[in-house]
């Protein structure tokens, strides 16, 4: 039997939601306060996925300065009706949701509508479009009565995006007392089936489910739920907080379910939430997940889509190198589509371009922080006043950490004007929760590379080696125990280690949020103006096997 290695998006993607047109899927995931919004992913085999751009590519009225990383852009849902892609998601703040908007596209490589806000309650909004043409928004809100919250639907007019009629009442989840959200709608036989999430995402997240005859309800508990759960598995189970599943049919007719779920070590996770590939089969009852095993297995057999396109993964080439598509960058340019969805590795020089689609910045763009060289190779970072612990937008470009076991390097140059100013790399989990190895000056303004970490408001520096001519090569390479930072002169032949960082520090059972680890570039001046800038020469990833 053919199988694939799962997850299909490793590193930090979650909440994904999926869609089918013709032979070719799509899929979107959360960015939360990660700039540009919401990655756009496509694939024709559902393993194989290339990134085609962002659905949020200009700030407009959805500002996420200000706001904590785990915090912005929440559960998109994509779907595709009438030659009109849809995405709906929501803003959240302090964990709760601010405004709920819609985007369209004609094409979903972009460019994508700006944002229209919904009179909408709640978060994790979703789309069902009807065999009538009519359209349906789903959502989870607290509850009216009853608690603690629940399903709801109104209709939604697409000539003027707006919604209209009453609000019904869907259900309040298979668990009375747990939360209820991620509700998706498909209809299978006249038949209308409800999916949903219950129990939170981290342990006790499920996949649960109900029916109704009739789209607005009432809809009747699925006595088998949960449908889909690791809650009950011990912790030896590589993958747990398994939920949040959205379904599609492929042109062959089979079933499968894109869901989010983590690969803890020791109890602790570091990449994320990540998306995972589940079989799905259809019974008189509703849908099976996972009928060969009832789990979300590390290695699951192949779809027979995938079977059937082997050597040619995603049709049209993608995925096989730089992408022909277009990128929305970091600022007002266009990215260069570096790779493919699923890991982007290697050794990146950017060459005269703006970092690729898998590389974002913090709440907003930085394209007049962040540019390609003057020289042709590399990137200028500025020296900015915002530090990293600012929930305002620093010089940071960050990419996913994919892999536990990863090594990354890069090639700085960086002449600090005063200890105040620094750049460097950065292992970036939250902004209370990161390290940083960076260029500096000491009180005696001599050129060193410092390690520091920052907890809770705290920042402690840990460790710190003279770079005589303020240029270096900066390391951080991680495994299941921790990560190791080193530092060397371009001329020297030997690396200086400077210190190891439990793995747990990253983790976000350590620092709470919903991201996962980003590894990044940066220069700020620590609150102080400065008008100097980092030159990056080079900067690589690569997984260890």
């Amino acid at each position: 039997m053919l199988t694939f290695r799962n997850p299909v998006l490793p590193g930090c993607h979650p909440d994904p939601s999926i869609c089918r047109v013709g032979e070719d899927f799509y899929l979107v995931t959360s960015s939360f306060a990660y700039y540009p919004g919401i990655p756009v992913f496509h694939s024709r085999n559902l393993v194989d996925w290339r990134q085609l751009t962002h659905v949020l590519t200009r700030p407009g009225p959805l500002s996420l300065e200000g706001l904590d990383v785990s915090d912005g852009i929440w559960a998109p849902t994509i779907r595709h009706h009438d030659g009109t892609f849809y995405v709906v998601s929501t803003l959240a703040r302090n964990r709760q949701g601010s405004i709920t908007f819609i985007v369209t596209a004609d094409d979903p490589a972009g460019p994508w509508s700006d944002p229209v806000p919904l009179e909408a309650e709640g978060i994790d909004p979703s789309l069902f479009f009807d065999d009538d043409g009519r359209c349906w928004l789903a959502a989870c809100r607290d509850a009216v009565e009853g608690g603690p919250g629940e399903l709801w639907m109104r209709e939604l007019d697409l000539d003027r995006l707006k919604l209209i009629g009453p609000t019904h009442v869907l259900w309040q989840g298979a668990v009375r007392g747990a939360w209820v959200e991620a509700p998706h709608l498909y209809k299978r036989d006249g038949v209308y089936h409800l999916i949903a999430a219950e129990g939170g995402t981290e342990g006790n997240h499920s996949v649960t489910a109900a029916r109704s005859d009739v789209v607005t309800g009432p809809y009747v508990t699925d006595p088998r739920s949960p449908l889909l759960t690791h809650r009950h598995r011990g912790p030896d189970e590589p993958i747990h907080n398994v939920g949040h599943a959205d379904l599609v049919d492929t042109p062959d007719g089979e079933t499968w379910a894109v869901t989010l779920g983590v690969r803890p070590i020791e109890g602790t996770h570091t990449l994320g939430r990540e998306v995972f590939l589940v079989p799905v089969v259809w019974t008189a009852h509703g849908p099976v997940f996972a009928p060969e095993s009832g789990e979300v297995r590390l290695s699951e057999r192949l779809p027979s889509i995938a079977s059937e396109r082997l050597g040619d993964p995603l049709g049209d080439g993608p995925g096989d190198g730089p992408g022909d598509g277009p990128g929305d960058g970091l600022g007002d340019g266009l990215g260069d589509g570096l790779g493919d969805g699923a890991a982007v590795v290697g050794r990146e020089c950017f060459d005269g371009q703006l970092p690729g689609l898998h590389w974002s910045s913090l709440r907003g763009p930085i394209g007049d922080r962040v540019r390609p060289s003057a020289h042709g190779q590399g990137l200028e970072i500025d020296v900015v006043p915002e530090p990293l612990s600012s929930t305002g937008v620093p010089a940071f470009i960050g990419r996913r950490q994919q892999h536990v076991r990863f090594h990354a390097q890069a090639h700085l140059s960086f002449a600090a004007a005063d200890p105040s100013q620094e750049a460097g790399l950065a292992v970036f989990q939250h902004q209370d929760q990161y390290a940083t190895l960076a260029l500096t000056v000491d009180g005696d303004r001599r050129p060193q590379a410092t390690l520091t970490v920052r907890e809770s408001g705290v920042e402690t520096s840990l460790a710190a080696v003279p770079i005589p001519v303020g240029e270096a090569l900066l390391s951080v390479e991680g495994d299941e125990a921790g990560y190791t930072f080193r530092a060397k002169d371009p001329d020297a032949d030997h690396w200086t280690s400077l210190a190891t960082i439990e793995r747990s520090f990253f983790s976000t059972e350590r620092a709470g949020g919903f991201v996962g680890v980003h590894l990044g570039l940066y220069a700020t001046g620590n609150g102080r103006p400065g008008d100097g800038c980092a030159h990056v020469h080079w900067f690589e990833y690569q997984p260890h096997r």
